[in-house]
């Protein structure tokens, strides 16, 4: 089976929430970064997009949506 690695299958757009509920295994990616805000990620930005919470923690959005993706379909980008 071929995937494209050119079309993500999570998109900035996506809430925390369509990720978690679609791919249980990213919610840990999410925790990591709970010390960031001082709060559960996946509790109070739930329904902020991929996109919004990259920004609101400082990180870059094309390697936080590798990290989510490799996470979801046990990837590794080595």
């Amino acid at each position: 089976m071929h995937h494209s690695r050119s079309e993500p299958r999570i998109t900035k757009d996506m809430t925390v929430l369509d990720v978690v509920s679609a791919y249980r295994s990213t919610e840990a990616v999410f925790r990591s970064y709970d010390a960031r805000p001082g709060a559960c990620v996946c509790c109070s930005c739930l329904f902020e997009t991929v996109e919004s919470l990259a920004r609101t923690l400082g990180l870059d959005l094309n390697a936080f949506l590798r990290e989510v993706e490799n996470a979801a379909f046990g990837e590794t980008s080595r």
